[in-house]
């Protein structure tokens, strides 16, 4: 497997794709829709919900949180968690500017 010249790409550009691997994955996309739908904090487990070990649920939730999408607090001996609005909304702006981007001008379609 080749190396990433991570330092040849702006910093805008190794963000911008540390968010996308991160959330790139079925397993993180369905604990955030879970996240989303029940629009609160989850404490229980996630193993039931999206069908996998816990110990696969974990290094999920630990790779969401790297990037901040998801933030969780200590309750008794439980982790709840749930979308950081603030990180939310600046990735949401980073997306729609990175897509944004091109307009569908069919007269320049190779």
């Amino acid at each position: 497997m080749g190396v990433t010249k991570s330092e040849i790409y702006t910093d805008q550009q190794n963000e911008l794709a540390t968010i996308l691997k991160a959330i790139g994955h079925p397993a993180r996309l369905a604990i955030i829709e879970q996240l989303l739908e029940t629009n609160a904090c989850i404490c229980g487990d996630f193993s039931r919900e999206i069908g996998l070990a816990q110990p696969t649920i974990s290094r999920h939730l630990k790779e969401l949180k790297n990037i901040g999408i998801i933030q969780g607090d200590v309750e008794g001996s439980s982790i709840c968690y749930c979308i950081n609005p603030t990180r939310w909304y600046e990735i949401q702006q980073r997306l729609v500017g990175f897509f944004g981007r091109f307009y569908g001008d069919d007269k320049n379609c190779c």
